[in-house]
């Protein structure tokens, strides 16, 4: 047993090493042991790319007849961009199976499990289930509701407001890299068009090695200027602006002739339908979202029940200006699995929203 969850840990850790690229794929890592050594090991890279499984049995290559697969996730068992999982774990001669989950993608459902089983496989399902759940919470998410998880972040002062006089970030340097980190490993990062007015985000990944999110501007007004970063960025289809539908035409077309991608929802809450656009990007492959918006777009995932995680970044000062950081939210709402941690001198107080 105690060997099993050394694989499986190893598996959870190549899976999460692809963290923000796999989309709409979920997160996989597969270790192949024979006789108690590892012969093979992989992890699903990008969407279209050779899966985990795949990946492992290749490096396995004739040591995998005979042998122990560990994987996160069931084996697929349909065709996709890549044919079935299963079949390669036939193929290879695999004898035993061990996965910390089911595939809640409708097409597989346990039907990678009853594949492998008529084959004589011998299959063990619900090591480390928890963390595998923890570690593709986007994909599970999309695929069961729809939607992709939604991580909210927001930076705060003591006294909980999003802004101090003469300051552009409340954060400090650790904070700021912590923030970027997330970006990475985000499919999409959100932020209302407060933020693009007052700051001219380019919402990038630079504090760290990576590669930048989708970036999707709440714009209900189609205000953001042509000018803006956002806008003029080397990949602009790489930004999406939700607009109301009727909001006025002269700006939309301008939008649309500098390059962006603009989506049309109704209006909502004040503002336009949350769940609208988080379905709009759960249909278009996203699995995660960092929310990176102000107080009114915090306020509003958090009153429509969007919000899934929250990260607060407290600063240590008082004497903050401008709105609550939940703006409007005015029933309690519990965090969950609270981790608190310290970077530099800011503390990171992280839980789920129940």
């Amino acid at each position: 047993m105690a060997d099993d969850v050394r694989h499986m840990r190893r598996a959870l850790r190549l899976a999460g090493r692809a963290a923000g690229r796999t989309s709409p794929n979920p997160l996989v890592g597969t270790v192949v042991v024979q006789d108690d050594r590892v012969v093979g090991e992989g992890y699903h890279h990008a969407a279209g790319e050779p899966h985990a499984e795949v990946n492992a049995l290749r490096r396995a290559g004739a040591a995998a007849r005979g042998a122990t697969l560990y994987t996160n996730l069931e084996p697929c068992a349909h065709t996709g961009r890549t044919p079935p999982c299963v079949d390669a774990v036939k193929q290879a001669g695999i004898a035993r199976v061990v996965a910390a989950m089911k595939d809640p993608d409708p097409r597989t459902n346990g039907r990678g499990f009853r594949a492998l089983r008529d084959a004589g496989i011998a299959i063990e399902e619900g090591l480390l289930r928890e963390e595998a759940m923890r570690l593709n919470e986007g994909f599970i998410s999309r695929v069961t509701r729809g939607r992709p998880f939604v991580l909210l972040k927001l930076a705060t002062t003591l006294d909980g407001r999003v802004a101090v006089p003469g300051r552009r970030y409340l954060s400090g340097k650790r904070a700021l890299r912590e923030v970027h980190r997330l970006r990475d490993r985000s499919d999409a990062v959100i932020v209302g068009i407060g933020t693009i007015l007052a700051d001219d985000p380019a919402l990038t990944v630079r504090e760290v090695k990576g590669r930048d999110p989708l970036r999707v501007i709440l714009d209900t007004e189609a205000r953001t200027p042509p000018h803006a970063k956002i806008v003029r960025a080397a990949d602009p289809q790489r930004t999406v602006i939700f607009v109301a539908r009727d909001a006025e035409v002269r700006r939309t077309n301008r939008l649309r002739d500098a390059g962006v991608l603009l989506a049309t929802l109704p209006r909502a809450d004040g503002g336009l339908d949350l769940g609208a656009a988080l379905r709009w990007l759960g249909e278009h492959g996203v699995n995660t979202v960092l929310s990176e918006g102000g107080p009114r777009i915090a306020g509003s995932l958090v009153r429509g029940g969007f919000a899934d995680r929250l990260l607060l970044l407290v600063s240590p000062l008082a004497g903050g200006d401008g709105p609550p950081a939940l703006a409007g939210v005015g029933s309690p709402n519990a965090l969950r699995d609270l981790r608190v941690r310290k970077l530099g001198d800011d503390i990171a107080l992280e839980g789920s929203i129940v």
